[in-house]
């Protein structure tokens, strides 16, 4: 199999800046001299995270207003990471904002990126567990709803009409599998 060669970046150019995106131009050549140009949101965007927070037999879920579909949207608790903050940093402090509980136990499932073509923004998504009573302030604009949902129901979850962002559903998978194998590994 023939090694790829990158496409050499001819020019970068900015088309839009908001709060929150900055739109780029990307102008490229490739190695058979075909020229295009792309576009994409700045990649010094920083990580983020998600955290799947169990309870018991329950996850831990918020459900919170979504101006994309303008609907309220059920998810697990979400942020960008500050700087300096490790992920586990970030994922207990977005779990204190956003359901008043810090977590003592983090695992790591995976980290995902949503939209290479367009972005790099990388989410780790873990499982947290142990809980203890914190809340801190979050930049929500009003409360968020927390829902609790049984662990044996996942796949209903998955069919629930107002739970349908990729993020979630990534995570929802990959905490299934890692259930999944952690009953096989017990029984063995």
């Amino acid at each position: 199999m023939q090694a790829l060669k990158k496409p050499k970046i001819l020019s970068i150019s900015k088309l839009v800046k908001t709060r929150i995106f900055e739109i780029e131009a990307v102008q490229l050549e490739f190695s058979n001299g075909q020229q295009r140009t792309y576009e994409r949101i700045n990649p010094n965007s920083r990580d983020a995270v998600m955290i799947l927070p169990i309870d018991g037999e329950n996850l831990l879920m918020i459900r919170e207003y979504a101006v994309g579909t303008e609907n309220y949207e059920l998810g697990f608790p979400k942020g960008l990471m500050d700087l300096g903050e490790t992920p586990e940093q970030s994922a207990n402090r977005e779990l204190k904002e956003e359901i008043g509980l810090g977590a003592k136990s983090f695992i790591h499932l995976r980290t995902v990126i949503s939209s290479p073509s367009y972005m790099n923004n990388p989410m780790h998504i873990f499982i947290a567990r142990d809980f203890y009573s914190c809340k801190l302030e979050g930049d929500e604009p009003e409360p968020l709803q927390l829902v609790k949902f049984p662990l044996e129901k996942i796949d209903e979850l998955l069919k629930q009409p107002n739970f349908n962002e990729a993020r979630n559903l990534t995570a929802l998978y990959c905490l299934r599998d890692y259930l999944t194998n952690s009953v096989d590994n017990m029984k063995v």
